[in-house]
């Protein structure tokens, strides 16, 4: 076998193998999950006589790396609104508890005064949710939750 062809073998070999190995990392990177955002659920506390109201928003949060965070916003539908992913990046974030070591619990509670409630929109109200997992993956949920202010 002269010394061409065994070298133009081995370039052959080298290149399917690193053709296979990269094939290899995609599907395995592409195999990576992203967040899950499920059993969302909001509580809206209009403020009495004898104390502040309260608005209240939870999450099941999970990802094959962990949670990071989840940011959230809530919104009047009157107001057309309708943030988006980007724009979550900088609201209040919720505090999230490790239920295992893919799930949190995260729940943001926000206190609503008389004044609040006054100045705020009457009917129907959305929560925007964006959850951020370890390994920087992100899902972004537009209506995470409805709730209604009423007067």
């Amino acid at each position: 076998m002269s010394k061409r062809i065994l070298v133009s073998s081995l370039v052959g070999v080298v290149a399917v193998g690193g053709i296979v190995a990269g094939g290899l990392a995609v599907a395995s990177a592409s195999a990576a999950t992203e967040p899950t955002v499920k059993n969302s659920s909001v509580r809206y506390v209009a403020p009495s006589d004898s104390g502040a109201g309260s608005l209240t928003f939870t999450a099941d949060v999970s990802d094959d790396s962990g949670v990071r965070g989840l940011k959230v916003i809530a919104w009047p539908a009157s107001s057309k609104l309708d943030p988006t992913e980007a724009e979550l990046r900088d609201v209040d974030s919720a505090t999230c508890r490790s239920t295992s070591a893919e799930t949190s619990r995260c729940t943001y509670t926000l206190p609503v005064t008389k004044k609040d409630a006054a100045e705020s929109a009457q009917g129907a109200w959305y929560v925007s949710a964006l959850a951020t997992a370890k390994d920087g993956g992100t899902a972004f949920a537009p209506r995470a939750a409805t709730f209604t202010v009423a007067p």
